[in-house]
């Protein structure tokens, strides 16, 4: 092995960085500056990055050889020489952001400009798991073909899942009212389709990604984004980047001993020691929220309680049997039925003691409410007084602006760091 002398090391133990690593890092500063902000002339490349305008049109040379920018035209009407404009070349790569929904599969197309090409949802047909990844294969294929390309062009894809996918077991975890979705099949098809250009996120971490990325998680460093739904669950922004945690489960409010007896979400206690359970034997939880031990040891104690079938149980409880769905409580309540409006205001209760938890643990500056409940007229506000009556603090509270494709958005915006990463690294 050769030996380095000892004068020949410098004082700090450091060495200066390799031409080819400068180059690299330069081309990669100025390729975030135009993808954020462009089109960009070299003068003003040269200025925002404090390189020089040699090393700046060297970088711009290497940029555009490898395709990832091209000429945007020039900039007239200002003094002194006509300017050459530089901008993200669109083709450069696709990505391809995929939502696995209970009821509907949503994807889209988008460029690394950040066009979507192309959108589509269609409701889920399949009752297997196989088939369902058949159906989002075809999706995906779909949407491909309306954009030009194959499947294998696309750079980099996001699939959006319910649960949290286990690196160790390589299946999804946590998944909820999703039937068989943490089956071993689920992942392996959606590998064996994809690629190792894969990765799967959580449908309300990607939805937070959304919000960071277009929505009112814009203004703020620190968030949380709760969705109130078929199921209940939280992204965690801080710091302005997205929070999993270790095992990737932050988040995971569903599972917060909220809205329950423990009898009904602990194994053996009282008399449902007793034997097998049947399908009708329920506990009561407080506002009237009727709980069912299997139902609460896959999804959790809050969702089962709080999430939509929840909130028609608590309205059977109250004995609004008519009530098929937890937009028809909502309804009702609006149109001055007292027993809904009692059921509305126990769905508020628990939402906001459950946020009460995050406040006291992660003080965000922001809470947005989505989910088909969550952004129902009038339950921010709701919630909101709730809040404020057992919060240490009172951080704003709002609804997200972002529609039904949130989770494709998020994770489009996935995606397409996972791109830029693969294009750059790709660099001669």
């Amino acid at each position: 092995m050769a030996e380095v002398a000892a004068d020949a090391i410098p004082p700090s133990g450091l060495f200066a960085a390799r031409p080819a690593l400068i180059r690299a890092l330069n081309e990669q500063l100025l390729l975030d500056h135009v993808r954020s902000t462009g089109p960009y002339s070299r003068a003003e490349l040269a200025r925002v990055s404090g390189l020089s305008k040699p090393t700046v049109s060297l970088a711009l040379a290497n940029l555009e050889r490898a395709g990832l920018i091209r000429l945007a035209g020039q900039r007239t009407g200002v003094p002194g020489r006509t300017a050459l404009l530089y901008e993200v070349r669109p083709e450069a790569g696709f990505i391809l952001g995929l939502d696995i929904g209970l009821r509907y599969l949503r994807g889209a197309v988008a460029d690394l400009a950040g066009e979507v090409r192309a959108r589509l949802s269609v409701p889920v047909r399949a009752a297997t798991v196989g088939d369902r990844v058949a159906e989002l294969v075809e999706l995906a294929d779909e949407l491909c073909a309306r954009v030009g390309i194959t499947r294998a062009e696309v750079t980099a894809t996001v699939v959006g899942s319910p649960g949290v996918y286990d690196p160790h077991r390589n299946l999804m975890a946590l998944t909820g009212g999703l039937p068989g979705w943490d089956q071993p099949e689920a992942v392996a098809g959606l590998r064996a389709a994809f690629g190792p250009a894969l990765a799967i996120e959580n449908d309300v971490d990607a939805a937070a990604l959304a919000e960071r990325a277009l929505g009112v998680g814009q203004e703020a460093d620190s968030f949380a984004w709760v969705h109130v739904g078929t199921g209940i669950g939280m992204g965690l922004v801080l710091g302005g980047r997205l929070h999993r945690g270790v095992h990737g489960v932050a988040g995971e409010i569903a599972f917060l001993p909220v809205g329950g007896d423990p009898p009904a979400w602990s194994a053996g206690v009282g008399e449902l020691s007793a034997g097998p359970a049947p399908a009708d034997r329920v506990t009561a939880g407080p506002e009237g929220v009727i709980i069912d031990p299997d139902e609460v040891r896959r999804r959790g104690t809050l969702e089962t309680a709080a999430g939509a079938d929840g909130i028609v149980r608590a309205a059977r409880r109250a004995g609004l049997t008519g009530l098929a769905t937890a937009r028809d409580v909502f309804a009702a309540a609006a149109a001055g039925d007292e027993r809904a409006a009692a059921v509305v205001t126990g769905e508020a209760r628990l939402v906001a003691a459950a946020i009460c938890c995050v406040i006291s643990v992660i003080d965000p500056s922001l809470i947005v409410l989505g989910g088909g409940i969550g952004q129902a007229p009038g339950f921010a506000e709701a919630v909101t007084v709730e809040l404020a009556a057992i919060a240490p603090v009172l951080p704003e509270v709002r609804v997200s602006a972002l529609g039904t494709d949130v989770v494709v958005d998020g994770c489009l915006a996935e995606a397409t760091a996972m791109a830029w990463t693969q294009l750059i690294a790709a660099l001669p």
